[in-house]
């Protein structure tokens, strides 16, 4: 009844008399309890015969926290129906992919969310649909495609059995006020709030890769490249709501869907901080910090390769010696690419440097050679980073390629899987923070914060960011000693890369 938004999305109402599903934060007058019924997923209120209330546009909400009340088989799942929608095989291969039957995984999705795997893929896919419908001035026909429904026919039988309106009088109760250039387009992604914008600007901007990534003026701008197509996206905060907005310049709108599931986990829309916050404040230094600063995310990315291949730079070498690197190796094996200003270059493919000579831009030789190694591990099929199903099993993988260790390993799961409780617990800086000596201590400190020791990462970076610059300099001195003596890499590192 009080509307708050960091509840928006956690679940639904459903009106008895109207048949209308709504948002927590829905601004119509409230029914009388005896007239509601409650859902956790939209797909579940859809599955019981409500439909989208138009007033508060369930389709906008911030997405339902895939590791809230669910089992992690429905986690991974709600994982890989985001990367493809159920479009490469149906329920079958998808549980099929998670090690069960089918008949199971449905009942699990009924008991967790209260609609079947299919309910969720087409409520998701509808969503999509009625978010183009709103927010662009695409022809229904590519919308249809874009939304994943194959054909036009199908699309308007949807959108007319749930909303009862066609597509087209749907775009009519829509007041555009601007019109984007072709192959332009703008979303509005809405989070719970808080949201701490600038923590997450502040990680991306020491982190970008020049020519690929700028962090100017309160906005993230990158380049892209999806089946062999190129463009690029920035993303900026809408002071007027709790949202992002989101602006595409791509030239398939079918890869739209895609585009924005990557940006959503990207910037970590979905986290439910209510949730997270209450282990973090276990910990008496987090706790502090987090009254400060509350709301950080943990950033993801848009490529898991690239991703990895930054963390490989970043091994015992400080943030800004590891973007140099990466700077040099987009200038001389990327592709060019003309965009805004400071995008000129896409991040160079493992195809390319699975056999690049990477100690022409000053890597050094060990690291050029994992690089090529994981470079080639991915053209092979052995690694890939799209539909992790076991991220266990996936880490162990990726740690037998030589160079690459626990502390790559779980940096990697944090911000390429996504998973929560990924905790590099070799990090310097997180030692650092807590004023710790050994991993060991650093992990068992932290245990109090799981499932969300990635976010609490994200803190203590924050604290050792903040710390006096005098241990800063004797981090990097004792991180010099170390590669000095000739240890294994990735077993320590100064700061985060």
């Amino acid at each position: 009844m009080s509307r708050d938004p960091r509840f928006d999305g956690k679940f639904f109402i459903g009106v008895v008399g109207s048949r209308v599903y709504c948002r927590p934060i829905c601004p119509a007058p409230t029914a009388k309890e005896k007239n509601v019924r409650y859902f956790a997923t939209a797909a579940a209120a859809a599955e019981a015969g409500f439909r989208p209330c138009l007033r508060c546009r369930p389709e906008c909400s911030p997405g339902t926290p895939a590791w809230l009340g669910t089992s992690n088989t429905v986690s991974r799942a709600l994982r890989l129906i985001a990367e493809s929608g159920l479009e490469d095989g149906g329920v079958e291969v998808l549980a099929d992919r998670l090690g069960v039957g089918s008949r199971h995984l449905r009942r699990l999705f009924l008991r967790h969310l209260g609609a079947t795997p299919i309910a969720v893929a087409h409520t998701r896919r509808l969503h999509f649909a009625k978010k183009l419908i709103d927010e662009t001035t695409l022809p229904m026909s590519q919308i249809a495609l874009a939304s994943g429904f194959g054909s036009v026919r199908r699309f308007n039988a949807g959108i007319r059995k749930v909303y009862h309106r066609t597509p087209t009088q749907i775009r009519r109760l829509v007041r555009q006020t601007t019109i984007q250039p072709g192959n332009q387009y703008l979303f509005r992604l809405h989070f719970r709030p808080p949201y701490h914008w600038q923590g997450m600007l502040d990680f991306l901007a020491a982190r970008a890769t020049p020519g690929v990534e700028v962090v100017e003026s309160g906005m993230y701008r990158r380049t892209i490249s999806l089946h062999g197509r190129a463009g690029y996206f920035e993303v900026s905060l809408d002071d007027s709501r709790d949202a992002l907005l989101v602006r595409i310049e791509f030239g398939d709108p079918q890869s739209l869907f895609f585009i924005i599931e990557r940006i959503r986990a990207m910037f970590d829309i979905n986290a439910d901080w209510a949730a997270i916050v209450l282990s973090l404040r276990t910990d008496p230094a987090l706790a502090a910090r987090v009254e400060i600063d509350p709301g950080l995310r943990v950033p993801g990315c848009w490529d898991g390769f690239e991703l990895a291949t930054r963390a490989i730079l970043g091994q015992q070498i400080t943030v800004k010696g590891a973007t140099a690197l990466a700077g040099r190796i987009v200038s001389t094996f990327g592709k060019t690419y003309k965009g805004p200003s400071g995008l000129t270059h896409l991040f160079p493919a493992a195809e390319i440097l699975a056999d690049a000579k990477l100690a022409t831009v000053g890597v050094t030789g060990a690291r050029a050679e994992t690089i090529r190694s994981l470079a080639r591990a991915v053209c092979s099929g052995a690694i890939s980073f799209a539909g992790v199903v076991d991220s266990d099993a996936f880490l162990d993988r990726l740690c037998e390629i030589s160079g690459i260790g626990q502390w790559t390993a779980q940096y990697v799961a944090m911000r390429a899987l996504r998973e929560p409780d990924a905790f590099p617990s070799r990090d310097l800086g997180l030692l650092r923070a807590l004023a710790l000596a050994t991993p060991r201590e650093l992990e068992h400190r932290v245990q109090a914060c799981r499932p969300w020791r990635a976010y609490a990462a994200m803190y203590l970076w924050k604290i050792a960011s903040q710390s006096a610059p005098r241990a800063a300099r004797s981090s990097s001195r004792q991180s010099q000693k170390h590669n000095v003596a000739g240890s294994a890499p990735d077993h320590s590192v100064s700061i985060a890369v």
